[in-house]
């Protein structure tokens, strides 16, 4: 139904962000909606996808259409949501995604949240050989740390901000507190603490 938005960052929260268009704010979910934290009040496009159930209906927001389709694909494997759908993108590894299962490699899929066995199987059965449209990297600097938005935050409140956002994306308080000794050592923005983090959880 909307293929985009274009409009202005108004809300950054763990589980969505708002987009003022013409008056109105739309609420979509992200993968990572704290990459969007150093663009309060810009003007971006996001690629939509409109998700609409019985008891759900929402809006699902990507910075490419790439992702979009990615996301899309795993949409329609029995046993992944779009919570689900979500924390892989988050991950920001598509290329290893993709490469597990090309490889049929279920022990890097069952990494992600709710991904367990009989789950990564289907995967790999779904999707084997149908993501070369989508295997080129195109979010190179996900991981890039080198330039710091203008705001950096120099509180514990980033390291909040994100564990807020991992538990959003289906993480267990387990798995958080085992990696959190090695995050409180830095002083990082909330969006670098959720990939330095997402980085640890797949190893």
């Amino acid at each position: 139904m909307y293929e985009f938005i274009k409009g202005t960052v108004d809300f950054v929260g763990p589980e969505y962000i708002v987009i003022e268009n013409n008056g109105i704010g739309y609420q979509i979910s992200t993968p990572n909606p704290f990459i969007f934290a150093s663009k309060m009040e810009t003007m971006i496009t996001i690629y939509t996808y409109h998700y609409v159930r019985e008891d759900t209906i929402a809006l699902y927001g990507f910075e490419t259409r790439e992702e979009k389709k990615l996301f899309t694909k795993l949409l329609n494997v029995s046993g992944i949501g779009p919570k689900g759908a979500l924390a892989i993108l988050a991950s920001g590894e598509v290329q290893q995604v993709v490469t597990a299962i090309e490889n049929e490699d279920e022990s890097f899929l069952i990494k992600f949240p709710g991904v367990g066995k009989k789950t990564a199987r289907q995967m790999i059965l779904d999707l084997k050989g149908k993501l070369q449209d989508i295997v080129p990297d195109y979010f190179p600097n996900l991981f890039n740390s080198d330039t710091l938005p203008l705001h950096t935050q120099t509180d514990n409140t980033a390291l909040e901000e994100a564990i807020l956002a991992l538990k959003a994306l289906g993480y267990s308080e387990k798995e958080i507190k085992k990696i959190s000794p090695e995050l409180r050592k830095e002083q990082l923005t909330t969006d670098q603490y959720i990939k330095k983090a997402l980085q640890r959880l797949l190893k």
